[in-house]
């Protein structure tokens, strides 16, 4: 039973933040005099030698005690005599909330600073590729022509967005649980504000922010959830990048280079590179999915308060978390050390159906209903494949026998420079607003010059 229900193997992790949590709450103590001021130094002095050999790697953890709490707590007992004193108007559920928010708050800065790393990267390469075109794909057919940096910024676009989120769930994390006790409080004199305030669960203004209900406080697993799930679209973007990097990398489409440092080769084959860094990205963001369908299935049936259930809730959490990290990592330096092959993507750019939709759009302008124009153009194509020869090599004759309002000048939309140049309204691929959006990256996450 003892190894069956130990947690310390998992929540050591915890440590720092647990004792982060006790200085403050000590501190409050002293404050509205359950302690002394003497009591509360020898206290931070005890926990200043346990941090220290912590860090160094020197602290045994017991799973006899089952958590980090109880062996952070006799740890300080044994050399500390106050130390009884510390879990004065304190549960360990009010202290496990308090130290994982403290820790949700340290990881969505990590995360974002990660999201920020990779957007960088990502950036970089738009500004290096802005004058490469590539076919753009629906159904991962060949539709219509885009810059690659246009391309990459889409995926700018994805990672600000898990940004954003991870930002905002900063602030939904920092909110103080400490002073919920168990699940009803305490009948002692203490002062949650003073904590709130020491552990920085303050507002904008400085404002100490307190969760509102105990039972909640110590029951919630809100944030656990939403972490997960921020970790899970995050993936998600981090799966399909993956896979889109994997097929430019294929000898079918060799659009880009992956560096060999975070590609292999085949044991068998030697003249393969593959690309297992990204294969890994696009396998490992199931692990974090896997986390976020634990924690529901978790929670989903658990009444008020707390439940030992609650223990297995760190796992995928901390799973999900490093995952996550090491993912993103690893993605920046494959982004780094990836180099465009501009001669293979004017290859498969150069395909004219990829300028279909230019040529409907040229009859639109001529008066034609763009269901007519499609139709026509449609045919066009239909044709073209009959005589088996690229679309703009059919005759002045042959598109004016489809419809008499092909005009003499109806191959001038087959040019991928125009094509692109005619695209410069707002989130379009016209080379003018490409750059801007660089540059407005470029403002938001700070130079690019050094990557």
């Amino acid at each position: 039973m003892v190894r069956f229900s130990e947690s310390v193997s998992f929540d050591h992790r915890l440590a720092l933040f647990d004792i982060e949590g006790s200085l403050a709450h000590a501190a409050m103590l002293a404050k509205v005099g359950l302690i002394t001021e003497e009591e509360r130094a020898a206290i931070a002095g005890g926990f200043a030698q346990i941090q220290a050999e912590i860090e160094a790697g020197a602290f045994h953890w017991d799973v006899a005690l089952e958590d980090v709490h109880m062996n952070l707590e006799q740890a300080l007992r044994q050399r500390v005599p106050a130390a009884a004193k510390l879990h004065t108007a304190r549960s360990r559920n009010d202290q496990v909330a308090t130290a994982m928010r403290l820790f949700f708050r340290s990881a969505a800065e990590t995360v974002v600073s990660a999201l920020e790393g990779v957007m960088r990267s990502l950036l970089a390469k738009a500004e290096a590729t802005q004058a490469v075109a590539i076919p753009g794909y629906t159904h991962l057919q060949r539709a219509q022509p885009v810059s690659m940096a246009h391309h990459l910024l889409a995926y700018v676009e994805m990672f600000g967005r898990d940004r954003e989120r991870f930002q905002e769930f900063r602030q939904r994390a920092n909110v103080c649980p400490l002073g919920s006790g168990a699940l009803a409080g305490t009948t002692l004199p203490i002062d949650r504000a003073h904590t709130a305030r020491l552990l920085g669960f303050v507002d904008e203004a400085g404002n100490p922010r307190m969760t509102r209900n105990s039972l909640d406080a110590v029951a919630d697993r809100d944030i656990f959830l939403e972490f997960a799930s921020h970790a899970t679209l995050c993936a998600v973007h981090l799966s399909r990048i993956a896979e889109d990097l994997i097929l430019w990398a294929s000898s079918e489409f060799r659009f880009v280079d992956l560096p060999d440092a975070f590609t292999t080769g085949s044991s068998l084959m030697p003249q393969k590179k593959n690309p297992d860094s990204l294969e890994l990205i696009r396998g490992k963001s199931a692990r974090v999915h896997g986390s976020l369908t634990t924690l529901v299935t978790l929670v989903k049936g658990l009444p008020l308060t707390y439940n030992r259930d609650l223990q297995e809730d760190k796992p995928p959490v901390f799973d999900a978390f490093d995952t996550l990290l090491s993912c993103l990592d690893v993605l920046s330096g494959t982004l780094d050390g990836m180099q465009a092959r501009p001669e293979a993507c004017a290859a498969a750019v150069a395909d004219p159906l990829l300028l279909a939709t230019d040529l409907a759009d040229y009859l639109v302008n001529q008066g034609v209903p763009f269901r007519d124009a499609h139709h026509l153009v449609g045919a066009a194509v239909g044709l073209a494949e009959k005589k088996a020869c690229p679309l703009p090599e059919l005759s002045d004759a042959d598109v004016k026998a489809i419809d008499a309002r092909f005009g003499d000048d109806w191959r001038v939309c087959f040019d991928i420079p125009r094509a692109l140049a005619a695209r410069e309204m707002p989130g379009m691929p016209g080379p003018r607003q490409v750059a801007a959006e660089i540059a407005r990256w470029s403002r938001d996450l700070g130079s690019i010059d050094a990557l």
